[in-house]
């Protein structure tokens, strides 16, 4: 709405310009002469009082009703007294009209609403993307039948069937079958958890090789994932603390101005004519009128989001800017932020074989299994150069691992539990079973028949710019800290890569949004995460930063987008935020300090010395404030955001 008629009233403006007496005179031009010339100023002025300016008489109406006196009502008042006191001189009341004033005025305001809107987006699709995660129908056995049912029709102690690929409807236990789910969304582990009888299940997991019988023991808002719902649902109705000082300043600023005005047009009432009463009101709501006010926050920020894009920033909402400046400590979650949800082969021990020919063999069967562990140690031998052999006989077995023969020998690669089960012996690999484990490595074994030959110690790899953008926050005098669903092993290892000192693991969504408070009553928390568990945590935090590889949810519960995944992107997002907040400042008291002496100015408080200012005069300085607010805003662009 207020785009449209932006644009309206900018078209219809310029003939408003054309005509008047004060512009043609600023250039030199006489008095407009042609037919009509009279009737443009009232005739386009009343269609831009009445399209242009009806949004603020409307939002006006609905703060008095509210009782709650704003920004609107400023405008409205300052618009109307504007367009009656212009037109009032069109039909020779009055002496002298400003229609070039209060078309200009609207245009302004409708431009600076325009931006200020587009600056601010909610975060109201979070729930949709996670109410998607719910799968709309369920394969409930009953009576050795199969049976497609709505989920919504579940009960506890019912048997569903969990095919490969598909999602688990409810909360439950395993009864029969052996596979392995994705739980990433939940717990934020990227390694695939093994699941067989007497596993729990969550609600939204999605399985990957072997089907699943699972007996249903929770549903609908009682599941994790219903659960984690009910927080995003909580964190998004609590109130902004920084919207309500904004209302009680545009409220006091309305106050100020009524006051104002009012014993401006009773004193000059007392002192003079009618006349210049009305046209000292006037000139007071006219120059107290926030053309200034109201753009110095939004022309920053539409800078500052222009130069957050080029950086790979998308700023989502204005509060981000107003949060971030204070931002003490950063909660990074660890997959996929600091990480990149990709394992690497970090490690190769072998024994009684050679280690590039083990990871040949083991690439040989992994090359046919879509496992991620596996793919890593596919990756490595191409890396390496190692040519992938034939492979016969080919067998995955769900939960365990894959076999096959390499070379006419049977070779298999898997879990190390498998070789237990097998009765294999670890002894010549049980050291590199033990350094996986302390640093929190996913241990994956090649065996044959009768031995374990080599450990394959993969992790999930930590993105190159972790480190860089951890100690520059540090520098910045901003703590680190980092929360994640992963083993403390595994937490402390890339901690340590990284260096950061404080870390939290084995933390559920709902914990990561209880840590999130916590660290807040040391100061404002800024949460950096990227998936569907994050939601909460990203809207408990000050400021949520949603890396842009990550999922819709995470992306539409934040405050801030990284859309090039780099945690580098998160110091430039405060040095970005500090560099906003001075030129909001300046320009909030710019715009504050013209008020301060226009104001009294316009009332007529130095008419005694001579100085009185006319409607015109007013609205010039009042556009000349605006002016120099436009110019300082895209000064910011000139802020370094990275060391």
């Amino acid at each position: 709405m207020f785009r449209d008629r932006f644009f309206v009233c900018l078209v219809l403006t310029v003939p408003v310009l054309f005509v008047s007496e004060d512009v043609r005179g600023w250039f030199g031009f006489g008095p407009a002469d042609f037919p009509g010339s009279d009737w443009v100023e009232p005739v386009l002025g009343s269609i831009i009082y009445f399209y242009g300016a009806g949004l603020f008489l409307v939002g006006a109406l609905r703060e008095l009703r509210a009782r709650t006196p704003g920004m609107m009502i400023l405008v409205a008042m300052a618009t109307t007294a504007a367009y009656a006191y212009s037109l009032a001189t069109s039909f020779g009341v009055a002496q002298r009209g400003f229609y070039w004033e209060l078309a200009t005025l609207i245009v302004v305001m409708l431009l600076g609403h325009w931006l200020e809107m587009l600056s601010v987006q909610g975060a109201g699709r979070a729930l949709e993307h996670l109410a998607s995660l719910m799968p709309p129908l369920a394969h409930r056995l009953r009576d050795g039948r199969m049976e497609d049912v709505a989920i919504s029709e579940l009960q506890p102690g019912d048997i569903v069937l969990v095919r490969p690929g598909e999602q688990v409807p409810a909360d439950g236990t395993v009864v029969d079958g052996s596979s392995s789910m994705n739980e990433a969304f939940l717990t934020g582990e990227s390694r695939p958890v093994p699941k067989g009888p007497g596993s729990a299940v969550a609600a939204g997991a999605v399985n990957n090789e072997g089907a699943l019988r699972v007996r249903v023991e929770k549903t609908g808002e009682e599941t994790a994932l219903g659960q984690m719902i009910r927080l995003v649902r909580e964190a998004q109705a609590s109130p902004s603390r920084y919207q309500t000082l904004a209302d009680r300043a545009a409220s006091l600023l309305t106050l100020v101005a009524v006051m104002v005005g009012a014993v401006s047009l009773t004193a000059w009432l007392f002192l003079s004519d009618a006349t210049e009463a009305v046209e000292r009101a006037v000139t007071v709501l006219v120059i107290a009128c926030p053309h200034a006010l109201g753009l110095a926050v939004p022309l920053v920020v539409v800078n500052a989001s222009a130069l957050a894009a080029r950086n790979g920033i998308l700023i989502r909402t204005r509060e981000a800017f107003e949060r971030a400046r204070d931002v003490r400590t950063v909660a990074f979650d660890k997959t996929g932020t600091l990480t990149e949800g990709r394992f690497v082969l970090r490690a190769v021990q072998a024994a009684g074989l050679d280690e590039g020919e083990a990871l040949a063999i083991a690439a040989a069967l992994e090359g046919l299994s879509e496992h991620p562990l596996g793919e890593a140690v596919v990756d490595a031998a191409r890396e390496r150069g190692l040519p992938l052999r034939q492979v016969a006989d080919f067998r995955a077995v769900p939960g365990r691992g894959v076999e096959g023969k390499v070379d006419g020998r049977l070779y298999r690669v898997g879990r190390p539990e498998w070789a237990a089960e097998l009765g294999i012996a670890l002894d010549g690999v049980q050291t590199a079973l033990s350094d996986a484990d302390e640093t929190g490595a996913s241990a994956v074994l090649l065996m044959d028949e009768e031995r374990a030959l080599a450990v394959f110690a993969l992790a999930d790899r930590v993105r190159e710019s972790a480190r860089r953008a951890v100690e520059q926050l540090m520098a910045m005098g901003v703590e680190v800290v980092m929360l994640t669903g992963d083993a403390e092993a595994v937490a402390r290892e890339v901690a340590r890569e990284v260096g950061i000192g404080s870390f939290y693991a084995r933390v559920l969504p709902g914990d990561k949004a209880q840590v999130v408070r916590h660290l807040k009553e040391r100061g404002l928390v800024a949460f950096v995460g990227d998936g569907i568990n994050d939601a909460p945590a990203l809207l408990e935090a000050d400021l949520g930063v949603a890396i842009g590889a990550g999922t819709n949810v995470a992306i539409e519960s934040a405050d801030v987008v990284l859309v090039e995944s780099d945690p580098l992107d998160v110091v430039r997002v405060l040095r970005l935020s500090r560099a906003t907040y001075g030129k909001m400042f300046q320009n909030l008291l710019w715009a504050s300090g013209y008020n301060v002496v226009a104001v009294p100015l316009a009332a007529g408080v130095a008419a005694p010395l001579g100085v009185v200012l006319s409607p015109a005069v007013g609205a010039l300085l009042m556009s000349l404030s605006t002016v120099i607010v436009a110019l300082n805003a895209p000064l910011i662009r000139r802020a370094r955001l990275v060391g």
